[in-house]
């Protein structure tokens, strides 16, 4: 499994599931007017293989894909501009309505240079994964007595109260509105920033935060449950400077953190264990505990992240033979074929064409 051959097996997957066709509700059915944005990044751990890993993109700007450079430490993507979403006056979210004109639109920059730019999207409740690790490292520091009974429903029901607590709880520690950006920072994990949110838990677009303000990519994402990973190898990426203590989360904190996504109960994006008998379901990546991971997913995007054992049979921790996997996408609700789903068909296919391909050479 070399990583050209990783990337090449990404691209092939994204342009067989057929995204340019997917119905828009808000078009009365007929296909979105443009490619949708699609961020996808691996990272696989083959038993007794090296480590190989990929990023694609994919959005009205680059409908063929475009393969990010990263270099042999694993480090932040190369040679690509990525720009913030926007949200209007009404704090409504304005790239991605029928009609937007990216032209006219007042794109800023969120991290990189270069000749390539692709617009991040907002990763909705995928967000709340920052949050969970923003709540370890204030456990492991002593700035909360223990873990808070929200960080369960906000991972596993992504419950929009329970993150409101956890949010709240970080303010105090003194964690938001700065500390845990400028670890993320340090953790060389540049475009994954929350600003905007309130010593109260506000976190959404009517608080000041929300689309615009809270900043994920697949990439980084990856690399950010690559710390949570201790089946994996040591982040070839990480600083030899940086202390051992802030270098991730304690292992006690990791494990935890594991253990509550593995008990994720909404497998509607990348995996589609929910939505089993629901018409025109399509096999996706196994479902918790197999893959444990958080979604996202609002009328305008839709987003998943975790780590997945190439072997769902298997008990306990994954093994080396596991991937980490995240998409973040403008393919949320509103290209749903049912009511019970939170995105398009496609998305899960995508995920279990992933699987199939890794699964056959792990």
């Amino acid at each position: 499994m070399a990583a050209e051959n990783l990337e090449q097996a990404l691209l092939d997957a994204v342009r067989r599931q057929g995204f340019a066709l997917t119905e828009d509700r808000w078009q009365a059915g007929r296909a979105l007017a443009a490619f949708p944005s699609i961020d996808l990044a691996v990272a696989a751990f083959p038993q007794g293989r090296p480590v190989v890993w990929a990023n694609v993109l994919f959005s009205r700007e680059h409908p063929e894909g475009h393969v990010a450079r990263i270099g042999p430490d694993a480090g932040p993507v190369q040679g690509l501009r990525f720009d913030r979403d926007l949200r209007d006056g009404r704090l409504d979210s304005m790239a991605w309505v029928p009609g937007a004109d990216w032209s006219q639109l007042p794109w800023q920059p969120l991290w990189g240079a270069g000749p390539v730019r692709f617009v991040a999207p907002y990763p909705a409740s995928l967000l709340k994964l920052m949050v969970a690790v923003g709540v370890a490292l204030a456990v492991d520091e002593g700035r909360l007595p223990a873990w808070p009974e929200a960080l369960e429903p906000m991972i596993t029901v992504s419950d929009n109260e329970a993150t409101e607590t956890c949010v709240a709880l970080l303010h105090q520690a003194g964690l938001l509105p700065d500390a845990l950006n400028r670890r993320l920072a340090a953790w060389g994990l540049p475009t994954l920033q929350i600003h905007g949110t309130t010593a109260r838990g506000g976190w959404r677009n009517p608080d000041g935060a929300g689309v615009g303000q809270i900043h994920m990519t697949a990439w980084d994402t990856v690399r950010l449950l690559w710390l949570l990973d201790d089946a994996a190898p040591e982040p070839p990426w990480l600083p030899q400077s940086l202390p051992a203590a802030e270098a991730r989360p304690s292992t006690a904190s990791r494990a935890h953190l594991l253990g509550v996504l593995q008990r994720q109960q909404l497998d509607e994006v990348l995996s589609s264990a929910s939505l089993r008998g629901l018409p025109g379901c399509v096999p996706g990546l196994p479902g918790a505990p197999a893959f444990a991971h958080k979604t996202g997913t609002t009328d305008n995007y839709a987003s998943d992240a975790g780590i997945v054992r190439l072997d769902p049979a298997q008990a306990g921790p994954p093994t080396c033979g596991h991937a980490i996997v995240a998409v973040l996408s403008s393919l949320g609700r509103r290209y749903a074929p049912h009511d019970r789903c939170a995105t398009t068909w496609r998305l899960p296919a995508l995920g279990g064409a992933i699987h199939r391909w890794m699964t056959a050479r792990a």
